[in-house]
């Protein structure tokens, strides 16, 4: 495709760098729910240090594959899998692979910011104690510290630590949950939509985390947001109808799409 497209984008770090690892590894999965196919022969690469954005209309089977990567759709008894999903060069699927470690290693942000009805300490200490990773108070109280440090959080919330974790502002209640998240450890980040109801200040906050948190983290985000995929990620990839059409470096996808399907949804004139 000739025409160049989106021009007018602020495109931060829009390039995958050849030295990142593979870190998670799509191999032609196909997903159903009852006889509806959600997902159509999909392979994709996700890189470590590197923000991968997933971006099509509504329906399209982005929040699918978030959910096939750290396998929570097998909680739906209409949910069937086809094809093959690596960690770290490793079947997620392997029989020897325990489910509990293996959603541990992933990450969760919502797309509706959803603390925990409990005290902001115990939001971000919970998932570390039940995983054993701390014990004891010490350790709880150098962890929780740590984390909403992570998180940006720390000098807005530490002198009310037990104040409930609902009683934040949106943006904040964003970033407790950010830090919820890296609690266990993980490897990976999965982000559905996590900006989408955070007004422009909380969005810009969100952003910046995302960017420090990539030079640790290989982290996926679904978003409908054209300008933050272009802001944040280094490699996007555009679904339609339950396939991949096409993936490659951001500002390619943005502003040198190898398909027309891709270069109208890119530019607004569909989804």
């Amino acid at each position: 495709m000739a025409t160049n497209f989106n021009t007018s984008l602020e495109f931060v770090d829009g390039h995958h760098r050849g030295g990142s690892p593979v870190k998670v590894s799509v191999r032609q999965v196909n997903a159903w729910f009852g006889t509806k196919q959600a997902l159509r022969d999909v392979s994709l690469d996700i890189y470590g240090a590197e923000v991968t954005a997933i971006i099509g209309a509504s329906g399209c089977g982005k929040t699918t594959l978030l959910k096939c990567l750290n396998r929570i759709n097998e909680t739906i008894p209409s949910f069937r899998m086809t094809g093959e999903i690596l960690l770290d060069g490793h079947s997620v699927f392997d029989p020897d692979v325990e489910v509990g470690h293996l959603r541990r290693r992933f990450g969760w942000v919502a797309q509706m910011p959803n603390p925990f009805p409990w005290s902001i300490r115990e939001n971000v200490a919970y998932g570390a104690r039940i995983h054993g990773i701390v014990r004891g108070e010490a350790e709880t109280g150098a962890l929780v510290e740590r984390l909403l440090r992570r998180a940006n959080l720390w000098d807005e919330v530490k002198d009310i630590l037990d104040e409930p974790g609902t009683s934040l502002s949106g943006g904040q209640q964003q970033r407790l949950c950010i830090a919820r998240a890296l609690s266990t450890e993980p490897d990976v980040i999965l982000m559905d939509e996590p900006c989408s109801a955070l007004d422009p200040t909380a969005t810009a906050r969100v952003e910046a985390l995302i960017e420090e948190l990539r030079r640790q983290f290989a982290i996926v985000i679904v978003t409908h947001n054209m300008q933050q995929a272009a802001r944040i990620s280094q490699r996007t990839a555009f679904f339609h109808l339950g396939a991949l059409v096409e993936a490659g470096d951001t500002e390619d996808i943005f502003v040198r799409p190898r398909t027309e399907l891709c270069g109208r949804y890119v530019t607004g004139r569909f989804g």
